[in-house]
């Protein structure tokens, strides 16, 4: 018998394991209550308090089958717990990136999801301009756009104008990178450059008006 096979643990029976950490239960959660405080929804908070109390007892049973005693770090246990439900991460997985509804992809990427309005007043609601069905752009629009643009393309280099011409038509980004011998990773960044560039002309009456009279 070798000198690490007398060292190993033996494992505690699961009744032992289950009563001992019924002794940190109460801590976990009043730790999860307190960490998830600023969660509105009362059904997705205490999802993530349900999650940080999993997360707590399985760490804690692999802890004690290391031979380490999880219960004299009750509160460092529930905080690494909570702050790995915090990043998306649950007892069986992790939430998807690219998940509009993930609470993590959310935070992630700055946006919010919320339900339509379930009515409308006689003034009707944020979303009924949004969800009409009309695609015609109103005639001011179009007049005030086909003044702007041409102007705004005009402040470009040639060059410039040649490929926001294609990226107008929706060009994909390796087909502009081949045309113009430039990186994809240029191309994307063309295209931030020139929409900070046209927010700020539009943004900028006084050079709106130069333009056009010139």
């Amino acid at each position: 018998m070798t000198a690490s096979a007398v060292a190993a643990p033996v494992p505690a029976p699961l009744a032992e394991l289950h009563a001992r950490f019924q002794a940190l239960l109460p801590r976990v959660e009043l730790h999860a209550r307190v960490f998830f405080r600023q969660v509105r929804c009362p059904d997705r908070k205490q999802d993530a308090i349900n999650e940080t109390v999993a997360l707590a007892w399985q760490w804690f049973v692999r802890l004690t089958e290391q031979g380490k005693d999880a219960s004299q770090f009750p509160s460092a246990l529930a905080d690494f717990a909570a702050r790995r439900v915090h990043s998306g991460r649950r007892l069986c997985g992790q939430e998807k990136a690219n998940d509009v509804l993930s609470p993590a992809a959310q935070r992630r990427r700055g946006f919010t999801v919320s339900p339509l309005p379930q009515g409308s007043s006689l003034l009707g609601n944020v979303f009924d301009e949004a969800l009409a069905d009309n695609t015609v752009t109103p005639v001011p629009d179009q007049v005030i756009f086909r003044l702007d643009w041409p102007a705004w393309l005009r402040t470009r280099t040639n060059r410039d104008r040649r490929i926001i011409g294609d990226m107008a038509l929706s060009e994909r980004t390796h087909v502009l990178a081949r045309k113009f011998g430039i990186s994809p990773g240029r191309v994307s960044q063309l295209r931030q450059e020139y929409h900070a560039d046209w927010e700020q002309f539009c943004s900028d009456p006084t050079a709106i008006e130069e333009q056009i009279r010139a």
